[in-house]
């Protein structure tokens, strides 16, 4: 197992220096210039010439390219150019707020969508069925944001139950929570449904209820056991898929996320906190798949073979 999982992260090595180029590309290469945005348009060339030496914008691409990764290495995402911090720091206080709300909402997209997908599947073609599915495509259909702006004018600003924006109680918590794991809930629900539909037609299934075995334990010990895998599949996608769509959700709820963070420095053009935000969100993407095949090895021993 521990070579098993040597392995798999071995691999992110690549993906990840894969990633470093294109992030550092893309920004470079955009239009724009984060120089004007701290001397302001009107300031002499002098000024603007200094400013760029100082923060190493002189330098040819490749040069910045390799003095980002040599910093990398040392583990420093370098300085804030507006707010002259470094970037691990700024980063640091705001993936707490993305990682709450992330794993909050994965723990409660599962823990409702595991029994409404097998409900569904064990019902199946009855009304159960109907309305689990039904439900599950009309939450496939809404895009993120829209059923979050939804859920802030019905329970923020029509009742008043919850706050429109921020972040600080369980209660900024609630509504992107929601928003976030119901739409995810969507998805597992109808993977679980179809894998478990898959599992419980076997032969091994008619067997254990012929042997007398409880309806619950023919379920739950050996079909939701079998059924798993794809499961975790999803669960590994969506692992990543949350905290890389964090940006839409601390954006639409004025959480001070690392995806709200990402954005604003977007706009002001703030290479270092682009550059070291995108990473780290690359990074839990990757995590998320390494964790998936773990759990492949410690759910079906064949796998790491």
């Amino acid at each position: 197992m521990v070579n098993y999982i040597v392995r798999k992260t071995f691999l992110m090595i690549p993906a990840l220096f894969g990633l470093t180029i294109i992030v550092f590309m893309i920004l470079h290469l955009s239009p724009g210039d984060p120089v004007d945005l701290i001397a302001g348009p009107n300031a002499p060339a002098e000024v603007h010439e200094n400013i760029k030496k100082d923060l190493g914008l002189d330098q040819p691409l490749h040069v910045q390219y390799f003095t980002f990764i040599g910093h990398l290495f040392k583990g420093d995402l370098g300085v804030s150019i507006l707010q002259n911090r470094p970037v691990a720091d700024i980063i640091g206080e705001r993936l707490l707020v993305t990682f709450e709300i992330g794993i909050y909402a994965l723990i409660f997209s599962f823990v409702v969508s595991i029994p409404i997908g097998v409900v569904a599947a064990i019902k199946r073609n009855t009304l159960a069925d109907y309305a689990s599915m039904t439900g599950a495509l009309i939450g496939l259909s809404l895009p993120t944001f829209l059923f979050g702006l939804l859920l802030l004018y019905f329970f923020a600003y029509k009742l008043g139950w919850f706050p429109l924006s921020g972040y600080g109680t369980y209660k900024h918590l609630v509504l992107p929570v929601l928003t976030v794991g119901l739409t995810d809930a969507a998805i597992t629900a109808r993977m679980v449904r179809s894998s478990m539909l898959e599992v419980i037609r076997q032969d091994y299934i008619r067997t254990a209820r012929a042997k007398g075995l409880e309806e619950k334990s023919v379920i739950f010990k050996h079909a939701l056991k079998n059924a798993i895998i794809p499961i975790i599949t999803l669960f590994g996608m969506r692992l990543g898929l949350i905290f890389g769509g964090s940006v839409i959700i601390e954006t639409v709820f004025s959480i001070p996320g690392i995806g709200k963070l990402m954005v604003d420095a977007i706009f002001s053009r703030d290479y270092p906190i682009v550059q070291g935000s995108m990473l780290i969100l690359a990074a839990l993407v990757l995590i998320g798949n390494l964790i998936t095949d773990i759990l492949y090895a410690v759910f079906d021993p064949r796998i790491k073979y």
